[in-house]
């Protein structure tokens, strides 16, 4: 059997082979010969030359080390130890070099014919983040980070994540985290410490770049200006660690503006580097509404990037810099949360001014839908939750559910009440000025609300207003908890999201797996995840509207009520058809995987 081993420097493709070898020598007996060829060139090389010997010890290796010459390699004695059995006296006769370069054309001829039988491809990613879960969230993108990465293949891709060490990362994770090195960058006319820390969690290697200065304070993020000087240091900071990893990146998996300048900065001030030569970019939009915008000239100043970037084809957007805009035009690849969203950023209404630049990029340009992490997502095992149940038992189960959520919240303690829930941040963009116009009709008597969220005033004053005046059947919970929204999925009958834009969406698929059913405006990842009801073809895992009107959502709502009511049976089958749908992961990072193999 032959084995062909590839990888990029630093991805274990040494450690890898060495265990192959072992566990083939083990089944089949036979000697262990390692022809080690790398040539030391710096103390790097030196390191990593005392590295592998460290990693061959005890293994039983018969070890060669030259890089070159190897047509005069004098181990005669040796090889005619493990193979002389079975020599004539002619072939004994052989010179050493012949035997040599007979053996080396051999091992030309096979991999040439055999290369088929298996092949075993590292590949070194690394994901560019602002945050992750578990050390930090504040939105969807958190939980992207924190999963995705898990679920590649390890004997393919070699995953790691970088995100910054903020202050409020709880202590439990802080105190885990080993110090891996540190040292100082220029920041334009500035000089900045940048530490490095290492923890691994669920198999992957997780780096936190530290700096006390910039990611102080008791959230991760502040006002704008602030955060435009905070992650440019974070990009330049990130690339200028890389060599001191030992893990060359064969992709930068960039995410959101906050690390759009990753791209601007490996064409600019590392492109002279040879370490940073190959290493290719994946930029992924989570939200074009966000693109960290600000002043030219202080970005100028901030950065350090050469003033030819600041044009209008580059970094420059209606007068300003734009974050996002240089990562997306530096980029080998662009992707976004949803195939729909994909295709509605090329539109002037959902384009954010960017619309222009996407189309250019369209040939550049993939949706992938964002999963779910099923481990943490699971109403048959989730502790979280008052009553455990699954697909085959949400008919007797889930209901205990609601009952308890109704006793908790306060609210009525009746099975006949159409519970609907919102997880959401409460902002335009999530469709509550639609609530806001019907939300009398809404609160019918037959109905109770549920909300957890924050974000407006105004939202928060109106859901806090409603809750005074219909307390029975209304509960304004403006805060976020991990523990309730997990109670409010398992409890609810339906889940209401009328998104204005929605690019991907989480809380759907979180309703979907469990058997709760998604009302959502037909956009984005709403789109490309729910499946609207229809009653004549038996098939459907939600209910959708398509305008962005308050009566449609409302006509919708009703729609939902009078199959729940009337049509329990039906109710129950478009449960099943949600709980049985597959939207983990692995779908989506089969979908990454292609892009990673295409750079």
């Amino acid at each position: 059997m032959l084995y062909i081993i590839t990888g990029g420097s630093g991805s274990g493709k040494s450690e890898y082979a060495e265990q192959t070898a072992v566990q083939c020598r083990n089944r089949n007996g036979g000697t262990l010969w390692y022809l080690a060829t790398m040539r030391i060139w710096d103390d790097e090389g030196r390191k990593r030359v005392e590295r592998h010997r460290r990693m061959r010890a005890a293994k039983g290796f018969e070890t060669i080390e030259r890089y070159t010459g190897l047509e005069t390699l004098e181990l005669e004695e040796r090889f005619e130890e493990s193979n002389s059995a079975g020599l004539d006296a002619e072939q004994e006769n052989d010179s050493l070099t012949d035997k040599i370069l007979f053996r080396a054309a051999d091992l030309v001829y096979n991999i040439y014919k055999h290369w088929q039988r298996r092949l075993v491809v590292l590949k070194n990613i690394l994901f560019v983040a602002s945050e992750s879960t578990p050390f930090i969230k504040t939105g969807g993108l958190a939980d992207v980070v924190g999963s995705l990465p898990k679920c590649f293949d390890k004997k393919k891709y070699d995953v790691r994540v970088m995100i910054p060490k903020y202050a409020c990362i709880p202590d439990e994770w802080k105190n885990k985290m080993v110090y891996k090195t540190h040292f100082y960058i220029d920041l334009a006319w500035r000089k900045q410490y940048v530490g490095i820390m290492e923890l691994q969690h669920n198999g992957i290697t997780f780096y936190f770049i530290d700096n006390e200065f910039y990611f102080a304070g008791p959230k991760p993020y502040g006002y704008i200006h602030e955060d435009i000087e905070k992650f440019a240091f974070f990009c330049k900071a990130a690339l200028s660690s890389l060599p001191s990893l030992d893990f060359h990146p064969d992709v930068i998996h960039c995410h959101d503006w906050q690390t759009g300048l990753i791209p601007v900065y490996l064409h600019d001030m590392f492109q002279e580097n040879p370490f940073y030569t190959n290493i290719k970019t994946i930029m992924t939009i989570h939200n074009l509404k966000f693109q960290g915008v600000w002043d030219l000239q202080k970005v100028k100043d901030i950065t350090g990037i050469k003033p030819s970037f600041f044009t209008s084809d580059k970094l420059e957007a209606y007068g300003d810099a734009n974050y996002l805009k240089g990562g997306i035009v530096y980029a080998d690849l662009v992707t976004t949360v949803s195939d729909s969203y994909a295709e509605e950023i090329k539109m002037p209404f959902y384009g954010e001014k960017l619309d222009g630049l996407m189309r250019a990029r369209e040939n550049s340009l993939v949706g992938i839908v964002n999963g779910l992490d099923y481990d943490e997502y699971n109403p048959e095992t989730d502790p979280l939750i008052y009553k455990n149940y699954s697909v085959k038992t949400f008919r007797r189960e889930k209901i205990k559910n609601k009952r308890a959520l109704q006793r908790e919240l306060g609210l009525e303690e009746n099975d006949k009440k159409f519970m609907i829930g919102i997880v959401s941040r409460l902002t335009d963009q999530k469709g509550l000025d639609l609530v806001d116009y019907v939300i009398e009709e809404i609160c019918a008597e037959d109905t109770q609300l549920v909300v957890l969220g924050t974000g407006e005033e105004k939202y928060e004053h109106l859901f806090r207003h409603f809750e005074w005046k219909y307390h029975d059947r209304v509960s304004a919970n403006i805060y976020y908890s991990n523990e309730r929204s997990h109670k409010i999925y398992a409890a609810c009958d339906a889940f209401l999201m009328p998104s204005l834009f929605e690019p991907c969406g989480l809380s759907q698929l979180m309703s979907l797996r469990y058997g709760t059913v998604p009302i959502v405006r037909e956009t984005g990842g709403l789109k490309d995840t729910v499946e609207p009801y229809n009653e004549y073809e038996g098939t459907g895992t939600g209910f959708s509207f398509c305008n962005y009107n308050a009566h449609e959502m409302l006509n919708t709502i009703r729609y939902a009520k009078d199959v729940y009511f009337n049509r329990k049976r039906e109710w129950n089958k478009i449960i099943d058809r949600g709980m049985a749908k597959d939207f983990s992961w692995g779908q989506s990072a089969q979908k990454y995987a292609e892009l990673y193999d295409r750079l």
